[in-house]
């Protein structure tokens, strides 16, 4: 079925937030519909306002936002059996949200009407439309979120289609199907909203899945095909169990594969940076591998592949990045060819012949740290600074003398820490001795102080990361580990990588070349 617009709903703040290890703060909650706000979307769903003071506090600040593109929305049940829409309070705390729009779940499996909320199949149906009445009469636009609707309409279809006949009798204005299970595949989905669609050829119809089966842009993308006109999901795919349908994968197929007009195009080049900027709000590792926003959506390793993409990038690209805010990336590793090297010193901004003869033996240098267990795509200072050592003889802001690390434990609790460090600065030795909370910490106390005096932009230096993997677990505790260090400044963020037996030495070797590419390549001046 052939579509020009549909409506995206975002529902991170609330069914994203059900995800394991998934938290935010109303002020990140604010912040977030501020990010999705300038990415396009329609409607941002800010939670249950009745389920905990802190989505009382959300409806009441995002008051005070000025959004300039989405409605938000809130969610909650339909009323409760036993109650009246004037007594239940989840039906009044919709109200006192005061959002345009609110949304309502409701059963559409039988099996759900007769085993879990124990009551008759036809007060589930009174249940529904009394719900969606009061709303109506209240003047909030009405979203009807059919819970658990697929597997309702497998078991069951003539009840299933009676309980969105009983919400869009009443003025729903969007009937959003629910693979709540997230069990369904985009065959079955396709069949059943066809059979919907139908049925209800005037209402739209939305869809909502999730991906216990890995399927949920699948199915909604079947679901679009079917004529669905309304996607639900959030961004990065968060939420309960496996997830939910990834708007940050399922917008840019939309736009750019399918021709749909669901946010404006303007705004697609912010989806990366929204993407990122999520994770970070919510303290969790973005997924490297994200289609269209991850860091490796289009970094290219081998080397047949970076001799095409040099010449044409659609032969391994299938959109061009810049369309998502994304960037090529094209890695070093012991599969790399020449043109690998070539391309990443440009890309570094190293002007360097390329028929120069140091570029083979930088390239066999790498390959060679690379088989002693360097890994140089989350460690690209490290790299240049190698690029930088054997292209043109670049000499190092320190030399390491000596350190020592004394480990003193006092008894069970207490624990102190001192490193000793020499280095050589020029024709000046460094004598510097500094605690830390660890072993690393006190190397870095130790390396910040010498070079302070002479160097002060490291002042605004911060170590942001540090991860530890074990190379070779079978050898035990003498199994050789790489450290990856994350760094920033005011401007810049850079990785960095030492390898050895020795965690310390490993941990020295990228503290190291931490300090050492803010010195030599970010701050170059004085050097």
């Amino acid at each position: 079925m052939s579509l020009k617009k549909l409506t995206i709903f975002d529902t991170t703040l609330r069914d994203g937030e059900q995800g394991e290890g998934i938290s935010f703060t109303v002020k990140d909650k604010l912040k977030i519909t501020q990010l999705l706000d300038t990415l396009g979307v329609h409607y941002i769903e800010g939670g249950w306002p009745g389920s905990n003071p802190k989505a009382v506090d959300y409806f009441k600040g995002v008051q005070e936002l000025s959004l300039t593109h989405a409605k938000v929305a809130a969610f909650g049940s339909t009323r409760r059996a036993g109650k009246t829409v004037e007594t239940d309070l989840s039906i009044q705390a919709l109200i006192h949200a005061e959002t345009p729009v609110v949304v309502i779940f409701g059963k559409s499996w039988d099996f759900h009407v007769t085993h879990a909320l124990k009551i008759e199949l036809p007060e589930n149906l009174a249940l529904i439309a009394d719900s969606v009445r009061y709303l109506k009469a209240n003047n909030k636009e009405v979203f009807y979120d059919a819970e658990h609707f697929f597997d309702g309409f497998k078991h069951n279809p003539k009840y299933a289609l009676e309980t969105l006949s009983a919400a869009q009798s009443e003025g729903a204005d969007i009937l959003c199907l629910c693979d709540t299970n997230g069990g369904c595949l985009p065959s079955e989905i396709y069949d059943m909203v066809t059979a919907i669609k139908k049925a209800f050829p005037k209402t739209t119809i939305g869809i909502h899945t999730h991906n216990d089966a890995g399927m949920a842009v699948a199915n909604s993308i079947a679901a679009v095909d079917a004529g669905a006109t309304h996607i639900q999901g959030t961004l990065n795919g968060y939420g309960e169990r496996c997830g939910n349908a990834n708007l940050s994968t399922l917008i840019p197929t939309l736009v750019l594969k399918m021709g749909i007009d669901c946010i404006p195009k303007d705004k697609l080049v912010h989806l990366a940076s929204v993407s990122h900027r999520l994770d970070e709000i919510a303290n969790v590792t973005h997924n490297h591998f994200l289609p269209y926003v991850g860091k490796s959506a289009f970094a290219h390793k081998g080397g047949v592949h970076v001799s095409a993409i040099l010449k044409h990038p659609e032969t391994y690209e299938h959109v061009n990045p810049e369309l998502v805010g994304n960037s090529q990336r094209v890695l070093i590793s012991e599969l790399s060819g020449l043109s690998n090297l070539i391309h990443k010193t440009k890309e570094m901004g190293i002007d360097i012949d390329p028929k120069n003869e140091k570029l083979k033996t930088a390239l066999d240098e790498i390959k060679s740290k690379e088989h002693a267990g360097y890994q140089y795509e989350e460690a690209e200072a490290s790299l240049e600074l190698l690029l930088r050592r054997i292209l043109f003889d670049q000499k190092s802001v320190f030399d390491l003398i000596s350190y020592k690390v004394v480990n003193a434990q006092r008894d069970s609790e207490t624990c102190e820490i001192e490193s000793i460090l020499k280095l050589k600065l020029g024709a000046h030795v460094a004598h510097i001795a500094a605690d830390g909370n660890g072993p690393v910490s006190a190397l870095d106390h130790a390396l910040r102080k010498a070079l302070l005096p002479h160097f002060p932009e490291i002042d605004s230096v911060r170590l942001v990361d540090y991860k530890v993997r074990v190379l070779n677990s079978k050898d035990g505790t003498n199994a050789k580990v790489k450290v990856l260090i994350e760094c920033k400044d005011h401007e810049h963020i850079w990785g960095t990588i030492g390898v050895s037996e020795n965690i310390i030495e490993a941990s020295w070797l990228a503290l190291a070349d931490c300090y050492e590419y803010k010195l030599l390549v970010l701050d170059p001046s004085k050097k």
